[in-house]
């Protein structure tokens, strides 16, 4: 708490504050902080800059990627064999964690819904266990889910069988599904996620 605190204070003395945000979308909180701040820019969301001003020959700028874990194959070719708006995508981020009993019962509520979802299961997204699901739930949903250990996300949700995002309100998930223009269904952990799931 003490070191955000010090990096809010010390934000005063630069020369300007660059945000992932769009204007639009904060204007009231960006308006309030111009105020007391330097002059604020807001350039965001960053992945759809990313996607358009980097030239496909620019090696050093493409290897920058915000994804921190590696992506398994054949999450987007699983999509294309689905109807549009008929796949629910779970992601809880790259931090978020949950414990067994919530884990189960996510599980159990995407099988009670009846559609098809795309999950993905980090390795360490259960609390000092792995991420294991019950065998039950696994034979009820096989011919409707695709469990992942990641993906691309910003792909998936602009892929057209994506009607949905069931999320932790991470800001870089939450911009990114905003810009694809997909509805979110919000389970906040920590952090600003509160904020962004109330404002959702």
């Amino acid at each position: 708490m003490n070191f955000c605190l010090g990096e809010v204070e010390n934000a005063r003395n630069a020369s300007a504050l660059i945000f992932n945000t769009i204007y639009d979308l904060e204007h009231e909180v960006l308006e309030a902080l111009s105020s007391t701040y330097p002059p604020i820019y807001t350039i965001g969301p960053l992945q759809l800059l990313l996607n358009h001003e980097i030239p496909a020959d620019d090696n050093f700028l493409s290897a920058i990627k915000s994804n921190p874990w590696k992506e398994q194959p054949g999450c987007l070719e699983w999509l294309d064999t689905k109807e549009s708006n008929s796949v629910v995508y779970v992601n809880f981020g790259s931090f978020t964690v949950m414990t067994e009993q919530q884990l189960v019962e996510f599980a159990w509520g995407l099988s009670n819904s009846k559609v098809n979802f795309l999950w993905v299961l980090r390795h360490d997204l259960v609390i000092g266990e792995s991420a294991i699901l019950p065998p039950e739930f696994v034979a009820e949903t096989k011919e409707r889910s695709l469990l992942a250990s990641w993906c691309s996300q910003e792909q998936v949700l602009n892929h057209p069988a994506i009607g949905g995002f069931l999320t932790h309100s991470g800001w870089n998930s939450t911009i990114e599904s905003l810009s694809s223009g997909v509805p979110m269904l919000c389970w906040p952990f920590f952090a600003d996620q509160q904020t962004n799931c109330w404002f959702c």
